[in-house]
C-alpha cells in the first residue's frame, strides 16, 4: 500500500486497517515461533504499514 493511498483513507478506515494488521502480525509472530512462517519479509512490511498509518493519524491531529 502505498502512502498516497493511505493519505486518501478516512482516519476510521486507517484505525481498522491498523488492528487487522496489529492482528495479523501477531500471528505471524507465532508462526515465526513455530518455525512455519512462510515469508517472513511480511513481518517487516506490516510493521511499516502501520507506522505510516499512524504517522498520518497524528499528522492529521496535529494539523488539527
Amino acid at each position: 500500500m502505498k502512502t498516497k493511498d493511505i493519505r486518501e483513507m478516512s482516519t476510521e478506515e486507517l484505525n481498522k486497517k491498523i488492528e487487522e494488521y496489529k492482528e495479523e502480525l501477531f500471528n505471524l509472530r507465532f508462526r515465526q515461533a513455530t518455525g512455519n512462517l512462510e515469508k517472513p519479509s511480511r513481518i517487516r512490511e506490516l510493521r511499516k504499514l502501520v507506522a505510516k498509518m499512524k504517522t498520518i493519524i497524528k499528522e492529521r491531529e496535529l494539523n488539527n
